[in-house]
């Protein structure tokens, strides 16, 4: 009798047709896997560029990112995805000085520490505070992990204070949201899983940089390109540019004599159907509901993925020359904890990160502003938005005079968070893949946001 693994390798050899819906980072990376296989393959993307919010521009001399700023690479499998692409060699490591992490505490910017002895030193928690910290190899495990929020986790393992001055910014850095908001098993799956296996977060890092089979490199690398993040959609668009069609809208997604029919308009504005053995849809969850679900199997679930939270982003740009900066912008950037009640979520310093963001002699900076901390302040008039940017980083960074460059890009739905309902979409679409055989739905609102998950999009 065959094995299974004899079925999957029978399986591969059969030439499908393919279609992904939406060209972002998720959809390049299945197109690419699914052509190199050898099944056929077309990308359907509705807006005349790919990349989806990764995107670049270079204004005026300065190089902004208005998505990812960059990509850290942790884990030995994104190292191969990005060889695979020709995207490896040809990246840019991050200056050194991105290592040194800074936070807002009492109205000034501190370091974060680094080491054991400027963790003693640092005055971003008290002794109280560190002293609590410090118990965490003693802390029992979660007694209901499935529904704990980052927000209980980090409390309850490292106490309230390094949730308010470390979680609390942290969190507004990678995903725009407060602590609370998010489960902790959908958002961090490996501290959930550490915890599980050998109950200290600390003790269990430790063996498990220790172990053989460990999947992290030995080194990550923070890298990002010269030409900015979007240098990387190219990369991973190469070898499939025949196969990816802009301005092509899915209107609808059908069954049709056990394969899938697509209704879509091209760019002529045209309607158009097509046939396909199976279907990906890779768009955010906010778009789902623009394609016409009706005629699949339980549609009225479809809609259900839709339900994520999203909240408005502004990004600032403010370019000025050096000299008008006192602070030295020696590191990555600052966070702002919450209990310090600034307008601001942080601000990146970008000139410093990587070479070529600025002209000479000028500097770059990138502000966050709004999110779920203040989602109201991200739908100000730029002009408002510009002005209470200006008015806190003149304080924290002594800042003499206008900026020389402005920029200002918002994202009206800017990033799906991994709440307390996360598991139950990642069920609803993976039973509509069951009643709905060759229909599958991927993306950040279900494999997470950050881009090694988007460039290794797993089922769940």
């Amino acid at each position: 009798m065959p094995s299974s693994k004899q079925f999957v390798s029978y399986e591969m050899t059969i030439m499908k047709d393919i279609a992904i819906i939406g060209a972002g980072i998720t959809g390049l990376t299945l197109a690419s896997k699914y052509k190199k296989a050898g099944h056929n393959v077309k990308v359907f993307e509705s807006q005349n560029r790919t990349g989806g919010v990764v995107q670049s521009k270079r204004i005026n001399g300065f190089l902004l990112d208005f998505g990812a700023n960059t990509l850290n690479v942790r884990l030995k499998k994104t190292k191969k995805i990005l060889e695979d692409h020709n995207a490896w060699n040809s990246c840019l490591d991050a200056n050194k000085l991105a290592n040194k992490r800074m936070i807002v505490r009492d109205g000034k910017i501190i370091d974060l520490p680094h080491s054991f002895s400027s963790f003693i030193t640092s005055p971003f928690l008290s002794i109280k505070g560190k002293l609590r910290l410090l118990l965490e190899p003693f802390i029992s495990r979660a007694k209901n992990p499935e529904q704990e929020t980052v927000a209980s986790f980090i409390s309850r393992r490292l106490g309230k204070e390094a949730l308010m001055y470390g979680a609390n910014p942290f969190i507004s850095g990678i995903y725009a949201a407060k602590p609370e908001s998010l489960n902790l098993k959908q958002a961090f799956p490996k501290l959930s899983d550490i915890e599980k296996k050998y109950r200290s977060i600390i003790l269990g890092m430790l063996k498990l940089s220790k172990k053989e089979d460990n999947p992290n490199l030995k080194k990550a690398r923070l890298i990002s390109y010269h030409q900015g993040m979007e240098e990387l959609v190219r990369n991973l668009s190469v070898s499939i540019n025949d196969e990816i069609f802009l301005r092509h809208s899915v209107q609808k997604i059908f069954p049709q004599k056990g394969r899938w029919g697509i209704t879509f308009k091209n760019e002529s504005e045209e309607i158009i159907s097509e046939v396909f053995d199976e279907v990906y849809s890779t768009i955010p969850s906010h778009k789902i509901p623009t394609i016409d679900w009706s005629g699949i199997k339980e549609n009225e679930e479809v809609l259900k993925l839709s339900s994520v939270p999203h909240f408005p982003l502004a990004l600032v740009y403010l370019g000025f020359k050096k000299e008008n900066i006192k602070h030295p912008l020696d590191g990555f950037g600052f966070l702002v904890p919450e209990v310090e009640n600034l307008k601001i979520l942080g601000t990146l310093f970008s000139s410093t990160l990587f070479p070529g963001r600025a002209p000479d002699g000028q500097i770059l900076l990138t502000t966050f502003v709004g999110g779920e901390r203040n989602p109201e302040l991200a739908n100000l008039p730029e002009s408002s938005i510009l002005s209470l940017v200006k008015n806190e980083l003149t304080h924290l960074l002594k800042i003499k005079g206008d900026p020389i460059f402005v920029e200002i890009k918002k994202w009206k739905n800017a990033i799906p968070l991994p709440d307390q309902g996360m598991q139950e979409r990642k069920k609803i679409a993976e039973n509509l893949s069951i009643k709905n055989p060759g229909l599958f739905f991927r993306g950040g609102h279900l494999n997470g946001v950050s881009l090694p998950n988007c460039l290794d999009p797993q089922s769940f």
